[in-house]
């Protein structure tokens, strides 16, 4: 294999370029070193405030009311806005971040999953020369591989096959994914490979061998995006942060500036959304980061403000996990309208998607039954006629709008580039737009440092990279076992529990209770086909949690992987919750009826259940007419004109009298 052979890397040790010739080994114990010199040196000197316990959500609130003044306050809870607060605080300024829904409640959770640089970017750049996406894309590749180390427990390597049915389409392909791994250079992952087609079969059997040619599989990571959204939230507010989600910004404070004369942000009167309360929030810098709603806080600043932001909607569907090898992508370089379409494996299910059609910001965007239909046709065209691929198996299907950066002369979303802009308004509003997921970290820096050099704030320098996140220390890959062996936990569970909390996992566990039974012996599960259990739902509360919408899509992924099983575990959700926050009767229904109707229509249940029960015509002849019939007559021999469990019992007791 071609990774198996000595590679040529250029490295930057020190500032000095060195060329060197690696081995297998010696490649990936320089990775381990360079990875742990960049660990140590994010976490000297910085300290843990709250390593054991996490401060309540009211305590919380307290700290954003009582604290005369903050150094930067930041809008936003998704990855960016979260990434700013652990960014801000790890450099010793005094920082609070409020959110008006729940932390990832929006764009951040609703992610195709991946940790990637960008495929198609790299190939824009090189076709058109262009030297910001390539740049964009080298970032990203850095911040990919950070990201991996820093929450190893949530985040992996993935296998993307890229299948060819072109004999010419193969040398340009590879020359492209290998460019891939060359812009990647020491951070690269593994190096991508040709398959011939027996073999790209042999790890994809259900793709489409006709006119198959052979596959090309490059690396990029994948992850639990709202956990880790959440593990970086949690990571600052570890570190000091004043954090609270359900607190929304109802308007900014201003100030005059003294020497200028001119109006300055000052901080901002917020609402707690949960009980109406109303306070300020004094700060020396306010940062607008809340993604898709960038214009709003703009314009709340300053009404006449143009807009920069053009949103994009982007639909997933979840489909059942054998449609999918359970460790290989897939990727559709070219779907029939140009759009790009990857086919993933995650949390043992199978992602398929994504769109990319203009839309309108909304704070509950809804997947659009074409999206739907548009990524289950481009599904079938690249597998197997034996496989059908029906409407049926989408168990899940959401809608998430990015928010894309314009371009004024841009006629469609598909060409604006994902990179992102830093900008400041007269009264000091800074505010950051764009990017994707894998470059939040970047991101957070750059905004960061904007704030610093704008108010000359006493700080530190940046300290993120290499900074582990929530649940990364003491997680190691056989963790679970432990698990296992000390409390009782099913294996699966325990595995669950392991990735999606990392040494945090002991933590739950030991709230797990006994479930009675020979085995498992603690870990009672919400459903039984999901390894998500009981125990979970009052650790959420811990991490802020404040709804069973919160519990059933972020905190465990319920929602997004199927809607049937995430609506029978609803009921058993909101009396766990409502027994440990004592809610009343008429607020356990309230909750129960808005997350059926988050599911009914952000999750896809609605277009689901409408598929399932919306009548068709159908053409049936005289002889099938009289078949049915009289085969139905069968069973109602009361002639009551419809069919009873006790008429099925009495026809089957008469059919089948050794089995009853």
């Amino acid at each position: 294999m071609a990774f198996r052979r000595a590679l040529k890397q250029a490295a930057v040790v020190g500032g000095v370029a060195v060329t060197t010739v690696f081995g297998l080994s010696q490649l990936i114990e320089y990775r381990r070193t360079q990875a742990q010199l960049a660990r140590v040196a994010a976490e000297a000197e910085l300290k843990v405030l709250f390593a054991n316990e996490l401060p309540s959500r009211e305590a919380q609130l307290a700290a954003l009311q009582d604290t005369p003044e903050f150094d930067v306050l930041i809008v936003g809870g998704g990855a960016t806005g979260a990434g700013c607060a652990l960014d801000a605080v790890t450099r010793n300024l005094r920082t609070a971040l409020v959110e008006r829904s729940d932390f990832s409640s929006g764009t951040s959770s609703r992610s195709t999953k991946l940790i990637h640089g960008g495929v198609r970017y790299l190939q824009k750049a090189i076709m058109k020369l262009d030297y910001e996406q390539y740049m964009m894309v080298k970032e990203a590749l850095h911040e990919r591989a950070n990201l991996l180390q820093i929450a190893p427990h949530l985040s992996a390597p993935l296998p993307i096959m890229l299948p060819v049915y072109k004999w010419w389409q193969l040398p340009y392909y590879w020359a492209g994914i290998k460019m891939y791994d060359v812009v990647a250079g020491i951070h690269c992952l593994q190096s991508s490979y040709l398959l011939s087609k027996s073999k790209a079969l042999e790890y994809f059997p259900m793709l489409n061998k006709d006119k198959l040619v052979g596959a090309i599989v490059y690396y990029d990571g994948q992850h639990n995006d709202a956990r880790m959204n959440l593990a970086i939230a949690l990571t600052a507010a570890r570190h000091g942060a004043a954090i609270a989600n359900y607190t929304e910004v109802v308007h900014l404070l201003k100030t005059k500036n003294q020497k200028t004369g001119r109006e300055q942000l000052c901080g901002a009167h917020c609402r707690d959304v949960l009980t109406g309360k109303e306070f300020d929030v004094r700060a020396k810098c306010v940062i607008n980061a809340t993604g898709p709603f960038t214009d709003s806080l703009r314009q709340m600043d300053k009404q006449e403000t143009a807009k920069i932001c053009q949103p994009s909607a982007g639909v997933h569907i979840v489909m059942p996990g054998y449609y999918s090898p359970d460790s290989m992508g897939l990727l559709d370089p070219a779907t029939s309208d140009g759009r790009v379409i990857f086919f993933l494996p995650w949390e043992k299910m199978t992602i398929a998607g994504t769109t990319d059609t203009p839309t309108d910001v909304t704070a509950h965007p809804i997947p659009r039954e074409d999206d739907i239909d548009f990524i289950l046709r481009e599904v079938r065209n690249y597998l197997s006629p034996d496989v059908e691929v029906r409407r049926g198996d989408v168990l899940a299907a959401w809608s998430g709008i990015r928010p894309l950066v314009t371009d004024p002369n841009s006629k469609d979303t598909q060409s604006i580039c994902r990179n992102h802009v830093v900008s400041i308004s007269d009264t000091g509003l800074i505010t950051i737009a764009g990017g994707k997921w894998t470059t939040y970290r970047a991101m957070a820096q750059e905004t960061i440092d904007a704030a610093v050099k704008f108010l000359h704030l006493p700080a530190r320098p940046c300290r993120t990279v290499g900074l582990m996140l929530e649940g990364a220390k003491g997680w190691t890959p056989t963790l679970y076992i432990r698990l296992v062996q000390d409390y009782g936990l099913e294996e699966e569970v325990a595995q669950h529990l392991a990735t999606a909390y990392g040494g945090k996992a002991f933590d739950v566990a030991k709230m797990a209770k006994v479930t009675g039974q020979r085995w498992p012996i603690v870990g009672k599960r919400l459903v039984s086909e999901f390894p998500y259990i009981e125990a979970e739902v009052l650790y959420a509360i811990k991490e802020y949690a404040c709804t069973a919408i919160d519990v059933m899509a972020r905190r465990t992924r319920l929602g997004f992987l199927n809607v049937q099983a995430a609506d029978e575990a609803l009921p058993r959700i909101v009396q766990i919750m409502g027994k440990e926050l004592n809610w009343s009767q008429e607020k356990r229904t309230e909750e129960l009826e808005a997350a059926k109707m988050f599911l009914y229509h952000e999750m896809g249940y609605r277009s689901r259940s409408e598929r399932l029960t919306k009548s068709s015509e159908i053409h049936l002849d005289y002889q099938d007419v009289m078949r049915y019939k009289n085969r139905f007559h069968k069973f109602d021999k009361e002639s009551k004109g419809f069919i009873t469990t006790v008429d099925v019992q009495r026809v089957l007791e008469v059919s089948f009298p050794s089995v009853f």
